[in-house]
């Protein structure tokens, strides 16, 4: 029986690079593909390295010759200034690369499972938000940021595509932030600041994924993958004032009317940038419901919020070489 075949897009990133590198150690992977303008960050034994723009019509040339029985859509920017892209160009990665993307899969008769690493961006952060978001509660809330509503259109051509393709099983991974010692995120980035500015007022809940169980969860959607949207998170929540502590930093409390131009004003400085939805989160904060992705994918985080958020901290503060999963996933008021 032939192995199976796969293309990552976004190969160029260090997930993307790392997913790879674990499907192509896999036997059950006959051939791995990365897609990307910018090549692997590290070497990959057998991963076919195809230098494209997914905005690019070419995409719908290059991808069918695979004949991929699998692909798995990486490249989608999450925040400013991401690989040098202005605002402009990372919306046309979102939305003009996934159209491209799709209509290349449309090529490829061999295609029978498309996996997309998306954001639970999508359902916003709102002060009277449910304590845990569903994969159904997307329209809870009508989208506020460019980001926002580039997730639900990039959401829109996909489920277009699965009801008009059915033989394809296509699934939406709803990531919240990834945190790590080699992650470049909004909470590392925000971590990174000398002062941490905060909203006056606000101690929100917030809810990561830590880097090791972001991959890990990519694999094994890869390996079982099942129709529709899957929320991947840690279990549980933690404070911000929490999180304030345990990086040891010094905060900067500020009026919701001060905090943008504040922000603004730091990242003119050099540091740091923050996206509108990051400023939302650390004001109204967002936990999603994780049962589908450890129930019917069958993935179990190794950190909670809590833990992957120490994880972090000790492992920058070389109290730790190798990030391990100490912390089990215990009660820490998150959802099945």
């Amino acid at each position: 029986m032939a192995g199976r075949r796969v293309l990552v897009t976004g190969i160029g990133s260090h997930l993307g690079c790392e997913l790879a590198a674990r499907l192509e150690a896999d036997p059950a992977y006959e051939y791995v593909a990365g897609l990307d303008t910018r090549p692997p960050p590290r070497a990959l034994e057998r991963t076919d390295f195809i230098e494209a723009d997914i905005r690019s019509p070419v995409i719908s040339k290059l991808i069918p010759a695979t004949e991929v029985d699998t692909v798995v859509h990486n490249q989608i920017v999450r925040r400013p200034g991401a690989a040098g892209l202005s605002p402009q160009q990372a919306h046309d990665v979102n939305v003009v690369g996934s159209l491209q993307l799709l209509s290349a899969c449309e090529r490829t008769e061999t295609v029978r499972t498309i996996v997309i690493r998306g954001s639970a961006g999508i359902y916003g952060a709102e002060p009277a938000a449910p304590q845990f978001f569903t994969e159904e509660m997307t329209k809870l809330y009508a989208p506020r940021t460019r980001f926002q509503r580039d997730v639900a259109e990039i959401e829109n051509y996909f489920e277009t595509y699965s009801r008009r393709r059915p033989q394809v099983t296509c699934m939406m991974l709803r990531y919240q932030p990834s945190i790590g010692p080699s992650v470049d995120s909004q909470i590392t980035r925000y971590l990174s600041l000398p002062v941490l500015p905060t909203y006056l007022g606000f101690d929100p809940r917030l809810q990561f994924i830590h880097e090791r169980d972001g991959l890990d969860a990519l694999v094994a959607s890869v390996r079982n993958p099942v129709r529709g949207a899957v929320n991947v998170a840690a279990p549980g929540t933690i404070g911000l004032t929490r999180i304030v502590r345990l990086s040891g930093k010094l905060t900067l409390p500020l009026l919701p009317s001060a905090f943008a131009p504040v922000v603004g004003t730091a990242s003119r400085a050099g540091l740091a940038s923050l996206s509108p939805d990051f400023e939302r989160l650390l004001r109204y904060g967002r936990g999603v419901d994780v049962t589908r992705l450890t129930e019917e994918v069958g993935f179990e985080p190794a950190f909670t919020a809590r833990a992957a958020v120490e994880d972090y901290v000790e492992t920058l503060a070389g109290r730790r070489v190798v990030p391990s999963p100490r912390h089990a996933v215990t009660g820490s008021g998150s959802p099945r």
